[in-house]
């Protein structure tokens, strides 16, 4: 006798929550949302990544399932999908939440794809342990760091992510310089010529090359996390998304600040510093963004410390409005630049 009073309510369909409140919608379960892939835009992402490998002679597919991020399971040769890719509404709340929209794009979306790809066929054929392999790339057995500290010149790694993502470890090296193989039009060949990391671009192709025409040594059809099984509400998501990419270091701002604001008398009738950098805020965040490739939500994190310190400290503008912004973009993207190169980047893999 099933005990239907402990039984998991069933699912909900989109019907039911698209018209939710956002304070709403966050209390609804991950797993209650009721989406499939199907039916979505994310079919033709998909059609376009099997497109690429057929392209490429290989005959290997992973298989797609929805969950809360990007991510390809350990010895799986299938991807997760964020959730949020699977309907506008679910869109417009990350956005909100997170003020990206991380694979939203379709562009954005077949870049992470195929890194994620690369993943995945590491799996499928068990590439990580050829000995040739973990010579190019490095031992794929490396503990993944909570930080890392890239070297954005560095002619040793592909580019290909935001973050120097490459330079993390081993198995991220391996997928980002399969994604730049796999990639129409990335013409890697004149691109990466006499960078250290052309060889191993060379031997990424010799060895697809190897295993195109080759059944998958791994058939794992496991799906680790689905968004069928998540039970977290959305709301408990994204409180522990927004705490992950927060910022987590103390408050060094004062000096540049008073360099570029003033506590004086004479300037005490000016706009207030805090006021300033309010108004300026979301352009300033995405020029800053797309100069370090660093989350938007965490350069915004470093905007709050400033307004608040700001605020403390009485700050006004000292120059005209123009001037500022100019310098205050500056001393964003170097304030930022030293989140990065202090330990402060937090990996999300």
């Amino acid at each position: 006798m099933v005990d239907t009073a402990a039984a998991d309510p069933e699912p909900l369909t989109p019907s039911d929550w698209t018209t939710l409140s956002d304070e709403k919608l966050l209390e609804v379960r991950m797993s209650d949302l009721g989406l499939t892939i199907a039916g979505t835009e994310l079919e033709s992402r998909i059609a376009e990544m099997n497109a690429e490998l057929e392209a490429r002679g290989l005959t290997f597919r992973p298989f797609y399932y929805l969950s809360d991020e990007w991510f390809t399971p350990d010895g799986v040769p299938g991807i997760a999908i964020p959730f949020y890719l699977a309907h506008p509404r679910l869109a417009k709340l990350e956005l909100k939440e997170m003020l990206e929209v991380e694979g939203g794009d379709p562009e954005s979306c077949l870049q992470i794809l195929r890194h994620e790809v690369g993943h995945a066929i590491d799996n499928a054929y068990a590439l990580r342990r050829r000995p040739t392999r973990r010579r190019v790339f490095g031992n794929p057995a490396i503990e993944y760091p909570e930080y890392y500290t890239p070297k954005p010149y560095s002619k040793s790694f592909v580019q290909h992510l935001d973050h120097w993502y490459a330079q993390s470890h081993p198995d991220e090296d391996f997928a980002e310089t399969f994604a730049v193989w796999l990639t129409p039009s990335s013409e890697w060949r004149p691109r990466y010529a006499g960078w250290p990391a052309a060889k191993k671009l060379q031997y990424m192709d010799a060895l697809m090359r190897s295993v195109r025409d080759k059944a998958p040594r791994v058939d794992n059809p496991e799906e680790v996390d689905p968004l069928r099984r998540v039970r977290k509400t959305l709301r408990q998501h994204y409180r522990t998304k927004r705490r992950h990419y927060g910022v987590d270091y103390p408050n060094f701002y004062d000096r540049d600040l008073r360099r570029l604001f003033s506590d004086a008398p004479e300037f005490a009738g000016n706009l207030t510093a805090a006021q300033f950098i309010g108004r300026i805020r979301r352009q300033t965040r995405r020029v800053v963004a797309d100069w370090t490739g660093i989350y938007q939500y965490t350069i915004d994190q470093v905007i709050e410390d400033m307004i608040a310190r700001s605020r403390e400290l009485k700050l006004r503008l000292a120059v005209s409005e123009e001037q500022t912004r100019q310098e205050f973009t500056v001393l964003l993207t170097v304030q930022t630049m030293n989140h990065l190169h202090s330990g402060g980047h937090r990996l999300f893999l």
